[in-house]
């Protein structure tokens, strides 16, 4: 004996509400992905291209009242703004905190720069730079 078979023939009764919600799918994913990718290239470009001020570490030296740090600051010509400083005992509590302006036309900055703290710190942290 032979089975009948219960599919429709292809094509014959236009496409099947599988293929149409498979389409629909694929074209809400696309503009998702889009919008997705427009979203990273934001932030990268507000996070890369509008940081005018770097700076970094190159060595610091801890005293009982303060902390000599040497500190070197990349910058566009013309830009102005302050990077933050911050020392920690020991233990981790904080000990000093404080803010160094920088402007001017020079690009490079090489200046060491006294911070202040409570009690003898033992690191010298750069929290960030920023432009004004």
């Amino acid at each position: 004996m032979s089975t009948a078979s219960t599919r429709v023939p292809e094509g014959r009764y236009g496409r099947s509400s599988d293929a149409r919600a498979d389409r629909t799918l694929k074209v809400v994913g696309g503009v998702l992905g889009a919008l997705l990718l427009a979203l990273i290239g934001y932030f990268a470009y507000y996070y890369v291209g509008q940081n005018k001020i770097s700076a970094e570490v190159i060595e610091f030296d801890a005293q009982t009242d303060a902390v000599k740090v040497h500190l070197e600051v990349r910058k566009d010509a013309g830009a102005s703004g302050y990077c933050t400083l911050r020392s920690q005992a020991e233990n981790g509590a904080e000990v000093g905190r404080a803010d160094f302006r920088f402007d001017g036309d020079a690009t490079r900055i090489d200046r060491v720069v006294t911070l202040r703290t409570t009690s003898q710190g033992t690191t010298a942290e750069l929290l960030g730079c920023h432009s004004d």
